[in-house]
């Protein structure tokens, strides 16, 4: 197979310094990321990842880039693209292109012709395991490329609605080699998740605006475990939360939290600011544009930009045009102007000033990350084709390569509370 699209370096000018200050910012990024540093000590001494070949697609930027130093730094030959055409930090990027055993091909604001391209740049790589955050590279290799899946040994899914589409997609039979679901275990989804979503959607929609939440009316779409951080994150800056949701036990859950719970048609007419989180599509469409205030703010916290119905919003204006850098106003036929923030893809990585999640929560989820790729080398072949969860030892690995770092003791069963648990015989 040939790569038709090139790396990262070969689309720049000024890559030397553009090089350097990426390496700043994973330097920065390295500081805080304990478990990371832990792990990167081990790979490098025990090299458990020599001869695989990994292929990425994910956000590039600096906190992924230690992961990609450490799967690298392992023994691995790594390339990566991006998950999202405009989360790509081009400096990081070609920082991580100058690694000898990676290649770069992300590069930000691509178009989907060439965001595509250099997916199949990473496949021609002919890789041995596959981590993804949003599934697209799974996918063009089931697709595309189904001679390579008996080489590949498995892969890692990073996010909520990669996974979503994983279980789909294995629920078919048509997923043909072993997965680990990253996103749904506790180190990854109860932090990331609930505290990075909440913390980094709202801190970028705040410096992409320079608005304040205090007293506002912002609408939560969605309250799985991203939704309820950017509700208890919005409610912890002063806002008043307005939670809607399609299944009857979260939107309970939400009700006894106390937010105000409600459907979106009613939402829409209360809102301030509107926030997605739902990993579905058409969560806000027409009928709801048309009742919103004037001055709301659009956001998408989901993965891909299909929750915000743009092309309805596109119908209703009569102008549109760039309010500021990462929003872009539209102005209905009565005046009113809606305010949709990064092209209504994921706010906290895709606004021009967005960071993603902060970086010790970060370094959780890669940890994961990174011990599933090595599980998957050790003992690949106790998986089957399929979505799997990642197996609880590698999990607590990661919570106590935290605790230690953070200085934190905590209790151990002992041996007599172990059996009680254990044990059916044991009664009051």
């Amino acid at each position: 197979m040939s790569a038709s699209y090139p790396p990262v370096t070969e689309h720049l000018a000024g890559v030397d310094a553009k090089r350097e200050e990426g390496r700043r910012k994973m330097d920065w990024a390295l500081q805080h990321m304990p478990i990371l540093q832990h792990l990167r000590e081990s790979f490098t001494a025990e090299q458990p990842l020599a001869g695989q070949t990994i292929a990425m697609a994910m956000h590039v930027e600096a906190k992924t880039a230690n992961l990609v130093e450490l799967l690298a730094d392992g023994g691995a030959e790594v390339a990566i693209t991006g998950c999202n055409p405009l989360s790509t930090h081009d400096d990081v990027s070609a920082a991580l292109d100058a690694h000898e055993n990676i290649t770069s091909y992300a590069v930000r604001g691509v178009d989907d012709e060439d965001y595509y391209a250099a997916i199949d740049s990473v496949i021609a790589h002919d890789p041995t395991i596959t981590v993804d955050d949003g599934m697209d590279m799974i996918k063009v290799v089931h697709e595309e490329y189904p001679e390579l899946i008996d080489s590949i040994i498995g892969g890692c899914e990073e996010t909520t609605t990669g996974v979503h589409r994983l279980r789909a997609m294995d629920a078919d039979g048509e997923l043909e080699y072993p997965v680990f679901a990253v996103n749904d275990t506790p180190m990854k989804r109860l932090f990331d998740n609930v505290h990075g979503t909440g913390e980094s959607s709202l801190a970028t929609i705040a410096m992409t605006t320079n608005l304040s939440f205090a007293g506002k009316d912002v609408v939560v779409g969605g309250y799985g475990y991203c939704g309820k951080g950017v509700a208890k994150k919005a409610s912890g800056q002063n806002a008043n939360v307005i939670v809607t949701e399609v299944e009857p036990r979260r939107a309970l859950e939400a009700h006894m939290e106390g937010y105000d719970v409600m459907p979106m048609d009613e939402a829409a007419k209360q809102g301030d600011v509107f926030i997605t989180t739902t990993g579905n599509r058409d969560v806000i469409t027409k009928e709801h544009f048309e009742v919103m205030k004037d001055g709301a703010l659009l956001a998408n916290a989901g993965h891909f930009d299909v929750e915000i119905n743009k092309e309805d919003l596109s119908e209703l204006a009569v102008k549109e045009f760039e309010a500021r850098d990462g929003v872009r106003a539209y102005e209905l036929a009565d005046g009113r102007k809606l305010n949709v923030l990064a092209e209504g893809r994921l706010v906290n990585l895709a606004a021009p000033i967005a960071l993603g999640h902060p970086v010790e929560v970060m370094d959780q989820s890669f940890g994961i990350q990174a011990v599933g790729v090595r599980e998957l080398v050790e003992n690949g072949d106790e998986y089957a084709a399929g979505v799997h969860d990642v197996p609880d030892d590698l999990d607590r690995e990661v919570a106590e390569i935290k605790l230690a770092a953070e200085g934190v003791e905590h209790d151990t069963l002992t041996e007599d509370q172990r059996e009680y648990l254990e044990s059916w015989q044991h009664g009051t």
